[in-house]
Parts: structure tokens; sequence; C-alpha cells
């Protein structure tokens, strides 16, 4: 599991109530076209040394929704279309509220202005700071060689909105002309909360760095945006709220994500309808602090760790994630230094992240020895040793939690030697796949899963695990059945609600086959394909699994529905197991 960032120490930050900040209200006109949706807003808090308290509306540690405000409402993408001033990209002229000079097109005032044509320049807007100022493109194309090609100096919020049936591409160079401090680094940028609608397409291409980048809030309320970029993709400081439409990035670094690291409640990242599709050279779906899926469809194709946050909340939608390391990571950091390794500027307290996630320098880790196959997966007490170098925590074993810790411990880079921080993942609903070569869930917190159905498929490579915690790992009702190599496994906290059952040391998992699993009545209540021939170790667990009663395990080349209750025909016994 990769840990670039620094891990929080042992100080959990208090969430505190209240405080939900109010967006801004744009100066908007009449009705032309609608779409409706409901923004929110978050915070982050990651400062050098340390982050300020949380000031979150609701308990988004333990899974709440968000309730936060945005900037944007329906009003934002409705207007009279008669107010519309047109400028023609390819011969623009000045006019009221519209300058025109040196390769650059200057909106001065709040408006609605529809674009066309094709300019080889940058569209500047630079209004007041309570105008609301629209950008409808209608078969637009702006392109500029040596900055941004959209540039939002100043305004309240600044709608960029695609005409139905249209296609507009907006795209800069690889290299800028102004390379100062806080100068723009993207092919749309803005320093003013932005918007993103419509009933188009937007096609974004940023050869510079970020393809859309906003010092401010970002809401995808419709519309199709399709983003490349030689950088990050989409990037919003405060947060980026996806309402709808079909985003799609293919970006060199990080796909989507939230930066701010200081404000209260700011820093985050929801998915609440629509499609996103990711292709990431590093993280696909980031926030500083809260990452919320609570709707919609997110297809992380290729990522180093696909969601990342303090706090991730999947209360419904589908995710579907593939990455070369951790799928879904939850960390705290409170420092921008790196390792004191590399750099010897690390304060005392923090500590690199992958000096403590289970990783190969583990080697006492990854050769704790396995539990017998149908016990509870327990390690062997005093299990496994401390890294060289490092002292083992009070306790000793490696299935002993920290202190303060998780009661699950294990086997793998969770509840034994690592310290709890402040980070969580909870998952509540919707349907989770996740196909990794890192820890398939990973906090170095604690993990609930109550709802949903959850597949993990890997890692297939040693020295990770398919659930890694620090502190506790909860099994409370959701549908989780994980295949893997079986190099490392954590235990599932005791104080779980929902029994489990490890299926180890077997044979015949090719891929293809379908673990099947059984109560006592002959009813399925787990199904798992398995999907690489590497898989030595199953485990499944829901609501209808409990504590201390046996299972009867088989295995089925027949094609089966993940929702099956019915057992294959030639389904084969491979023994008896008890649940833990």
């Amino acid at each position: 599991m990769k840990k670039n960032s620094i891990i929080k120490s042992a100080t959990s930050v208090t969430l505190l109530a209240a405080l939900a900040l109010t967006g801004c209200s744009a100066n908007s006109t009449s009705t032309t076209s609608a779409v409706s949706a409901t923004g929110t807003s978050t915070s982050s808090t990651s400062g050098t040394t340390s982050k300020v308290a949380d000031s979150f509306s609701t308990d988004v540690k333990n899974g709440a929704k968000l309730a936060e405000d945005t900037h944007y409402s329906a009003k934002d993408v409705t207007w009279d279309s008669s107010s519309e001033v047109t400028i023609d990209l390819s011969n623009p002229t000045a006019t009221d509220g519209v300058t025109v000079s040196d390769g650059v097109i200057t909106i001065t005032k709040a408006g609605n202005y529809k674009l066309t044509g094709t300019y080889n320049g940058q569209v500047k807007v630079e209004a007041a700071d309570s105008d609301m100022v629209r950008l409808i493109l209608n078969n637009a194309t702006i392109t500029n060689s040596t900055g941004a090609a959209i540039n939002v100096v100043e305004a309240d919020e600044v709608v960029i909105y695609t005409a139905s049936g249209t296609t507009n591409t907006v795209s800069d160079g690889s290299s800028y002309s102004d390379t100062s401090t806080d100068s723009p680094d993207a092919a749309i940028y803005s320093k003013s909360d932005l918007t993103l609608a419509g009933e188009g397409t937007l096609k974004v291409e940023g050869k510079y760095e970020e393809g859309v980048h906003t010092s401010d809030g970002l809401v995808i309320a419709s519309g199709t945006l399709e983003v490349s970029a030689a950088n990050t993709g989409i990037k919003g400081k405060d947060y980026v709220d996806i309402l709808d439409g079909t985003v799609t990035v293919t970006a060199s670094q990080d796909g989507i994500k939230a930066t701010n690291d200081t404000d209260g409640n700011r820093g985050w990242v929801r998915l609440s309808g629509g499609t996103v599709n990711i292709s990431a050279g590093d993280d696909g779906f980031k926030a500083e602090r809260v990452l919320e899926i609570s709707g919609g469809t997110l297809n992380i194709t290729q990522a180093n760790e696909g969601i990342e946050a303090q706090y991730i909340n999947i209360l419904d939608g589908t995710v579907n994630v593939t990455s070369s390391d951790d799928g879904i990571n939850a960390s705290y950091s409170t420092t921008t230094t790196t390792d004191s390794a590399t750099t010897g500027s690390t304060t005392a307290t923090s500590t690199d992240q992958s000096a403590q996630t289970g990783q190969s320098a583990q080697t006492g880790q990854n050769s704790a020895p396995q539990a017998p196959s149908g016990s509870a997966g327990q390690a062997p007490a005093g299990g496994g040793q401390a890294p060289s170098g490092g002292q083992a925590p009070a306790g000793g074993g490696m299935g002993q939690p920290p202190a303060g810790g998780g009661a699950g411990g294990g086997m793998g880079g969770g509840g034994g030697t690592f310290e709890v921080v402040d980070a969580a993942i909870n998952i509540s609903g919707g349907t989770v796949t996740v196909n990794v070569n890192g820890d398939g869930i990973d906090s170095n917190g604690a993990v609930t899963l109550s709802g949903g159905t959850v597949v993990i498929n890997g890692p297939f490579t040693g020295g990770n695990s398919s659930l890694d915690t620090n502190g506790d790992l909860l099994l409370n009702g959701a549908t989780l059945t994980a295949g893997n190599a079986g190099d490392m496994f954590e235990a599932p906290s005791t104080s779980s609600t929902s029994g489990y059952v490890k299926i180890s040391n077997v044979s015949n998992l090719s891929a293809g086959t379908t673990v099947q699993v059984t109560d006592s009545s002959g009813n399925v209540v787990a199904n798992y394909k398995v999907t690489n021939s590497n898989t030595a170790l199953v485990l499944v667990s829901s609501s209808k699994i409990t504590k201390g009663e046996s299972y009867t395990v088989y295995t089925t080349t027949d094609s089966v529905d993940a929702s099956s209750t019915t057992l294959a025909s030639n389904a084969t016994s491979l023994g008896s197991f008890t649940a833990s």
C-alpha cells in the first residue's frame, strides 16, 4: 500500500457540531433551461503541522450524510434567453460588458454570454465579486497555447453551460508564459465558485497541468464532460460536488480531488448522481477530508489508489475500482513534509505510512502463520515480530490491538502494530467492487461495513490483504465476499454483529470457480466468484451468517449469480466451517 502522505499523531480531532457554511447566492435572471439539484459542502483540515477542528454539521466520521451548503442552486442554470449577449469567437468585437484586446476577450460584468465559433486566445472573466456570469458554449472551440483558455479572475460565480446538441472544446498549451505562484495552471481556471452544466458536451484538454481547477468550490450539475490532463483532471479546492451528468477523466496524476486542508468544513468530494469514469496515474477519486458516494456510478478503471480521503462514506450507488495499490484508503495527514528518511524534515510525531501498513519491510507480519482452515482466523499468540529497528506494541503479538484500538487485530497490516488515527471508512449501502494489487479496503482508523454489497478481488501478491485496519474492523450487516492470495489476514472485531466464514488452505479455487456457502438448512447465504487462480483464501460475511454456527462450503463451475440462494447442481463440498 502506497503512503506518500504522512499520518496523524495519536490525538484525534474532535468533531464539532454546527457551523454549516451557506453558499453565496448569485444574481440570477428568469427562465430558459432548468437543472435542479441540491448542493452542499464540507471541510478539510490538514495544515503543515496541525489541522483545525472539524465543523461538519453532521457526524460524517461515523458515516452520516454530508449536510453542508455549496454555492449552487437550480436558478444558477435558468435564465432568459433574450438577455444573452452573443460573442462570435471567430470575429469578436467589443460590446457592453465585453472587451477585446491582444488575444484576450474579457467579460467585465454580470450577464449571459453565448460563445460560438473558434478562438485562439483566452476568454477572461474579470467582473465584480458579486456578479454572476454565465458562459453559454454553443459549438465553441477555445484554444490558448500560452495559458489558460478560460480564466476566471473575479466573479461571485461563473457557470459554464453547454447548449443542447453541441460539442465544445477548451484547451491550453504544454507551456505557459506566466508561471508565477498562484497563476493559472489549467485549461479552465477559476478563482471563484465554478459550475459546469448543460445539455451538450464539453471537452477539456489540460496539456500544461490541470484540466479544470478552481481555488474555490466546483459543482458539476449536468451535461457530458470529458477531461484529459497532464497532471490532475479536475481539482476544486473547497469541494467537488457531482450531482448528475457523465464525467470522464483521463489524467497522468490524480483524477478528481478537493485539496483544502485548512478550513473546518471544506476539502470534500461527493458523488450523488450521474456517471463518473476515471483513469488516473495516481489517485482516482480523492478528498483531503470527506469523500461521500450517495448515488450514481463511479468507475475507476486505472489508478494507484482508487478512492482516498480521511473519512470515506459510501451510502448508495455503484462503485467499481481497479487499482495497482489500495482500492479504498482512509488516512489522515497533519503535515505536508515528507518522511525524515528522505529529507530529515518530518516532525517527531509524524510517521511515514508506508512504514506502518504491512509492507514488505514488515517481514514478521508477512511470514506470520495462517490460522487452520475453518477456524476463526486469529493469529497465534505472539505471532509476529516488530519491523527491524522497531518496537512491538505493549502486549506484543500480531493479534493484539494497540492501546485504544480495535478488537480485531489478526494478521496483516491492521490492528496489531500500528497507530490508530482519526480516519474511517463506512459502507452502509450500494454495490462496491474492488480489484486490487494492494489492500482492498485500508483504513488507518476504523472500517464499518453495515450495509450494501462489497466484493474485493485481491490482492494476489504478498504484503497486503483484502481488509486492513489500524482500528476496529466491524462487519455489521453488509454482504461481503473477498478472495486473495492468503498471504495476510486480519480478523474482524469480535464486537461485529455479523459472523464471517474464513475459507483457506483449499484447492480448486481456480479462476471462474464460484464458492457457495450454505447454512444448516441448505440455503445459500453467500456466493463468491474467483477471479484469479492464485486465490488461496476466501472470506464471506453477511447478516445471514451467525457467529458460532456451522456452514458448508462448496465450489462449482456453473454460472451462478452473486445473489443466488440456490446451490449449483454440480457443486462439490469443501467441508464444514464454523463462523466467527
